[in-house]
């Protein structure tokens, strides 16, 4: 009866070591700034360091589910062990509708909880590429909704005569056509502000169609490089202003092209340069609210829209001053804040959003993409950074290293989820992160007795002279349901752990 018993216990033990790994998650072709169109090449004639001509192209964007095509008993890897991996498409950009969201939430719910034995392609997989291009996002393709046929509620009046030429766009059938697909945003936002000034060239002076289509830009920069959770706050509306005034100060002066400046008072080229402001890169207008015709009167009833609504009317008066007024404007929107410094603020940090680190955890590294086994089996390991364990063989142990981005910290914990795995020795290298600072500020500024995040430094962070900026403003909450009174809002210095305005990089 023992003897059958330990049987037993041996037969569970293997049945969860068989079935026990995550399946591949739903990934997304993602090179930020990168090709419109990645190509991908043939499994049958892929070869070690020459994968041979393309079989076809995919978009960024492109949202799929990877597997490992497995030949003569191994998967598909260049000759430095990167995987090639084959992959079943969930939404094609330059395809998609509006039903390309339901499908792509459809379609990462299931690969949850999901296990399986191994990460092997099924056959007749034809095409493969390289996962370092692949992502795990669970952001889904964004559209906005259709016209509701009702007015809405009733839009607050214009506070100026560009905000009522902007929010006339944003209710034309030109901004309307810039988002009925999911692909190419940016160009058809630009080629919707074109038409729409072709249309009303003669109603009003060209310039002040072309400074309404400026200050467009320069809000839609502003609200999404914020933090929409600071909503109509002090804070995320001194945010706003900062942003602002970096755009300003890019296109007034200096005005160099790399960073988007074509003629002096670019504004529309240099808040939409991707390079500089990454939220307009091609991936995320295709899952942001960023080209979007948000200030739509119909919207206004649509919660998300309401608030991005409220944010618009809180900040445009202060952003065209920004833009367009004299000195003294500057001296009002920013009120005890050196005005030559102002000037040469062309940069700022958020800490929160910069590249994780984790030196508190020495043996945690980022896998791009690698492949581990356990006999004949074998699993893709991609985006996801690892614990790893004790070297067998040519390999490692490891486990998962899961992290939480909370409000004030990074809450981490481990998972082993690949029990008798080991992970390719030549994708580890167990090197200390770089520039990674507590909070992302710089030493000497007031730390927690415990320490709850690191972030990495940019090259340009120590090269200029961190600002306070300080901001008039009326706060009206993190919600905007509040009428709100007149404060001083103080955002940046050398240890603020959320902005930091830099002044003077050159």
């Amino acid at each position: 009866m023992r003897t059958l018993l330990g049987a037993l216990a041996l037969l569970l033990v293997s049945a969860q070591v068989v079935a026990g790994i995550p399946a591949t998650p739903v990934m997304t072709l993602y090179a930020f700034n990168g090709p419109f169109e990645v190509p991908y090449y043939s499994a049958e004639r892929f070869r070690p360091g020459d994968p041979g001509a393309p079989i076809g192209t995919l978009a960024q964007g492109t949202s799929l589910i990877p597997c490992l095509v497995i030949r003569d008993g191994a998967p598909l890897t260049d000759a430095s062990g990167t995987p090639y991996v084959g992959f079943e498409v969930v939404v094609d950009p330059r395809r998609a509708g509006p039903e390309a969201r339901a499908r792509f939430l459809a379609a990462v719910e299931r690969r949850k909880g999901l296990e399986v034995e191994n990460h092997h392609c099924e056959a007749g997989v034809r095409g493969v590429i390289d996962v370092r291009q692949l992502y795990a996002m669970e952001k889904a393709p964004f559209f906005t909704p259709p016209p509701a046929g009702r007015p809405g509620a009733t839009p607050p009046a214009a506070s100026s005569q560009l905000d009522r030429i902007v929010r006339d766009f944003h209710a034309s059938s030109e901004c309307a056509r810039a988002n009925a697909g999911l692909s190419g945003r940016r160009g058809a936002l630009e080629r919707a502000w074109e038409d729409y000034l072709a249309r009303r060239r003669g109603e009003l002076p060209l310039t002040t169609l072309a400074r309404a289509k400026h200050l467009d830009y320069t809000l839609r920069t502003a609200l999404f490089e914020g933090h929409h959770a600071r909503g109509c706050n002090a804070y995320g509306a001194c945010e706003r202003n900062i942003v602002a005034l970096t755009i300003r100060n890019r296109a007034v002066g200096q005005c160099p092209r790399h960073i988007g400046c074509t003629f002096p008072g670019d504004f529309q080229g240099v808040a939409s340069k991707v390079s500089q402001y990454n939220i307009w890169d091609e991936f995320l207008t295709q899952i942001s609210g960023l080209t979007a015709c948000y200030l739509r009167p119909d919207l206004a009833d649509e919660p998300r829209f309401a608030k991005l609504q409220a944010m618009y009317a809180q900040s445009v008066g202060d952003v065209e001053r920004i833009l367009y007024g004299a000195d003294d404007d500057l001296r009002a929107v920013f009120p005890g804040t050196d005005l030559a410094k102002l000037k040469r603020v062309r940069h700022y940090y958020h800490a929160p959003a910069m590249g994780k680190c984790f030196p508190d955890h020495p043996r945690v590294e980022y896998m791009s993409g690698a492949i581990a086994r356990s006999g004949d089996d074998f699993a893709l390991i991609a985006n996801t950074r690892i614990e790893v364990g004790e070297t067998v063989g040519t390999g490692y142990r490891f486990k998962q290293f899961r992290f939480d981005e909370l409000e004030a910290r990074d809450r981490t914990w481990i998972e082993d989820r690949y029990p008798g795995f080991v992970v390719d020795g030549r994708k580890v290298s167990l090197r200390a992160p770089s520039d990674c600072r507590p909070y992302g500020i710089p030493a000497g500024c007031r730390l927690d007795d415990s320490i709850g995040r690191y972030r990495k430094i940019p090259h340009w962070a120590d090269a200029g002279e961190p600002l306070e900026i300080r901001c008039r403003v009326i706060d009206r909450g993190s919600d905007c349901d509040r009428d709100g009174d007149g404060v001083i809002a103080r955002v940046g210095g050398a240890c603020d752990r959320e902005m930091r305005p830099v002044s003077g990089v050159r």
